[in-house]
């Protein structure tokens, strides 16, 4: 009898099958267009404001790096599962190949530990302007802007490249559905004919240990910056500024926390909701972001109107 190539978990030839949302198969029209819009939203909610920070001179800030870095990651997080998702939901082409399971994986994992990064950026990008507002420029020049960035690069590849090496060399050997709508880490682990906990502990202990810094430090900076203007005339702007980001951080963390955690425990929540919350977490900020975080900014609002009205004028 012939070897089945699945059996070996370096082979080119074996693939899994996404399902998409599990019990919701049904509905793939209105699932459809419900991420397609979201997508669209991202990419152009996105990519407006990569265009006019890359256009604009003036938008040289340390702000405006930390909102242009946040940009790209979002497009390549929202990039790395609706494409996919939709050929899965519209063409019924629900097979992807093992490689291309394991590289979404990765980009899916890797971007929201560097989205989480660039929040606590930016938390501390403000904390300065505020608090410290005549050593701003000092503190976060260039090239601290630049050990920054590469500082959340480097610490997703730490924890990503050795999850993804213990997910890899698992051996696959049942059945290669995964009932999820993108190849989530545990999802595809629980495929295994091996035990798939040392994996999914990691896994757990990593997200959590990188989103509990990251959001105490984003609480403490926010803390003291409302502190800082409790009292001032900037007061309602400082509350009503925090106040929205502070609702998009918690549309990011506490569906995806919540989401690690029914995943790897049992929990009661439906697998069809566990799915939907690990896609609203991933699509969701994708599409608040520019509108929350770039388009409440003054000089990007400009930006943008000056880019859109100089057009109308050219043309």
């Amino acid at each position: 009898m012939a070897s089945d190539p699945f059996n070996h978990p370096n082979s080119s030839s074996s693939s899994f099958m996404l399902v998409g949302v599990p019990s919701l198969e049904a509905f793939p029209t209105c699932l459809g267009i419900l991420f397609c819009s979201g997508y669209i939203i991202a990419l152009v909610g996105n990519g407006v404001v990569l265009l006019v920070i890359g256009l604009d001179n003036s938008l040289r800030d340390p702000i405006h790096c930390f909102l242009g870095m946040l940009a790209i990651i979002d497009v390549v997080m929202v990039t790395s599962i609706v494409p996919k998702m939709l050929s899965v939901l519209w063409l019924k082409s629900t097979e992807i190949g093992y490689m291309a399971c394991f590289v979404q994986m990765f980009f899916v994992h890797s971007t929201t530990s560097e989205e989480s990064g660039v929040l606590l950026a930016m938390a501390v990008d403000r904390y300065v302007a505020i608090c410290h507002p005549l050593r701003y420029q000092a503190i976060l020049n260039r090239q601290t802007i630049a050990q920054i960035g590469l500082a959340i690069v480097v610490r997703a590849l730490l924890f990503m490249v050795p999850l993804t090496g213990m997910v890899t060399n698992l051996p696959y050997c049942r059945s290669r559905v995964v009932p999820h709508s993108y190849c989530e880490h545990m999802a595809v682990a629980k495929l295994a004919c091996a035990d798939p906990r040392p994996s999914g502990l990691y896994s757990v202990a990593g997200s959590s240990l990188i989103v509990g810094m990251d959001m105490a430090f984003i609480a403490v900076s926010y803390g003291m910056i409302l502190k800082t203007v409790l009292g001032k005339k900037s007061c309602l702007k400082a509350f009503s500024t925090c106040g929205c980001h502070i609702c998009v951080m918690l549309l990011y963390y506490v569906p995806g926390i919540v989401s690690i955690y029914t995943q790897q425990f049992s929990s009661g929540i439906s697998m069809h909701a566990q799915v939907l919350l690990a896609d609203l977490y991933l699509t969701l900020p994708t599409m608040l972001n520019p509108i929350v975080y770039s388009m409440r900014t003054k000089q990007i609002r400009q930006a943008v109107l000056k880019m859109l009205f100089s057009r109308k004028v050219h043309a």
